[in-house]
Formats: structure tokens, sequence, C-alpha cells
């Protein structure tokens, strides 16, 4: 089955640049989506929000200016989607930082897992079929860190685990089978954003610290175009339940099976 990005209403955080500001261009300019709202503090949002809308329309994107791990100005941004659509038909859970420093792990995790959390419930209460939505999709985004173990930031691949077993275990059809939410995981490969260049990166370890750049060398950076393509095929081929990879500039690829087989590898242990 193909799922269709035509005329649905799409909710994004963290699109004002990087691969969700690319999404953002292919949901509007390829995919005729109705509508797509973005959430980010980043004021580069606006600018692309007016883009879009002068070249495809008025109302085709809004710009929402959001932390996302202030609840208010979550509820906002969803109330405005419900007030003026009456619905919402995708979430796109976006957002991140790669940081381990002292200064900054806190909000890291505040941003990948606590405020990610946050947006799928209220995401879920507009969608779930049970409780008078119409369903939709939900998809998180976790990356290969959640996947394989790696030096560089022990605390970044734990919250993007953290996104994986969460998607996972609300897709099961104890869920599934009342809300009629599809929910899926995106596990990008290291892709050429600014989220792993030097000003953003950090770790708490001194001599890790020091070696980010070197770090960050072992692995190949992917075109983030490949990364965008990669979530809106996601959308359009995903089953409720899956996990996907981007990487190597490769398409999208379906790793459902891989995943399945290594918890219950896990979970048998536990037997």
């Amino acid at each position: 089955m193909v799922y269709e990005w035509r005329d649905k209403v799409v909710l994004i955080t963290g699109a004002a640049t990087g691969i969700g500001a690319l999404v953002v261009r292919k949901l509007v300019e390829f995919e005729n989506v109705k509508h797509v709202t973005i959430l980010d503090l980043n004021d580069e949002g606006s600018t692309l929000a007016q883009e879009l809308n002068n070249k495809f329309g008025a109302g085709k994107v809004n710009f929402l200016k959001c932390d996302i791990t202030k609840d208010d100005q979550v509820d906002a941004g969803f109330k405005w989607i419900k007030d003026r659509f009456g619905h919402l038909d995708v979430l796109l859970n976006n957002a991140g930082i790669m940081n381990d420093s002292y200064q900054t792990y806190k909000k890291m995790v505040e941003v990948n897992v606590t405020a990610l959390y946050t947006c799928t419930l209220k995401a879920l209460e507009i969608m779930r079929k049970d409780e008078g939505g119409r369903g939709g999709t939900i998809i998180n985004t976790a990356s290969i860190a959640s996947l394989l173990q790696h030096p560089i930031t022990p605390m970044y691949f734990g919250t993007k685990s953290a996104v994986l077993q969460f998607t996972l275990c609300l897709s099961l059809d104890d869920y599934y089978s009342r809300t009629g939410v599809r929910l899926m995981t995106i596990c990008y490969g290291a892709t050429g954003t600014a989220l792993l260049t030097r000003t953003k990166l950090g770790n708490f370890d001194k001599d890790i610290e020091s070696r980010l750049e070197e770090l960050v060398k072992e692995f190949y950076l992917q075109n983030p175009d490949n990364a965008a393509v990669g979530l809106v095929d996601t959308y359009k081929y995903g089953e409720n339940g899956s996990t996907w990879i981007s990487t190597h500039d490769r398409p999208v690829k379906d790793i459902t099976e891989e995943v399945t087989k290594a918890y219950k590898i896990l979970s048998d242990t536990t037997i």
C-alpha cells in the first residue's frame, strides 16, 4: 500500500533549517500537501514559510516560533492547527540536539526525548479514532545512534534509543487497534547538517571533546537531501510499527525485520 501526502495537514518540529526544511520544501513543491506548520525557535522558519507561500499560495506553510520544551507553547501550536483545520494528519518529530556537554545535555534530553513524547501525545489526542479523530501518522526521528555503540556522544545515543523503543511500544496493537494512528521510526545515518559541526557538538569528557572532529570523520556524511527524500518515502511506504534507515546516500530501507529479530534475541534472555 502507498500512503499519499496529497491534501494532508502536517506538523513538523525543528524544520526551520536542515533536513526538516528540505522536507517542508518537498512536501509543498512535489507532494501537494494541504498545509505544513513548522514549530521551531529559529526565525529562518519564517523566511522559509514566506518564500513557499509566495510561490505556492498564501497559507500553505505556517511558522510558529515555539520552544518545544515549553508545554504552553506546544499546546498553542496544536491548538492553532485544530482550530484552523479541525484535524491533524501527520506529525513529524524532527527536532534534535547532539551535544553531551555539561552545559547542554539536559536541554538535549528535553528536546530529543521529553518534547518528542509530549508532541506525540498531543498528536494522539487529536488523531485517535476511539476519541473522535480520523487516525493519522506519526514519524519519530531516531538515528543510527539507536542501533550501534560509539564513544562520540553516549547521552545522545541514549536519547535516540529511547525514541526507537518508545515508538515501537506505542505502535503495538494494544494502542493501534483503538487509535488508528500509524507510528514509525526513521533512523538517519550521519548527515551533512549543522548538527555535526564543531560548534554544535559537545562532550562532558575532555579527551573525547578534543577528538570530536576526528570521531565525526569515522562516519560517512550523507547528503541532507537524501535524508529528506527518505523521510518522505517512509511515510509513503511504511506500515505501522516499522523502522527505516537512511544512510550512505542510499534509498531509505525498511529494517523492521532486523530490529524485530534483535529485540526477540534480547527479550528471550529475560524469560
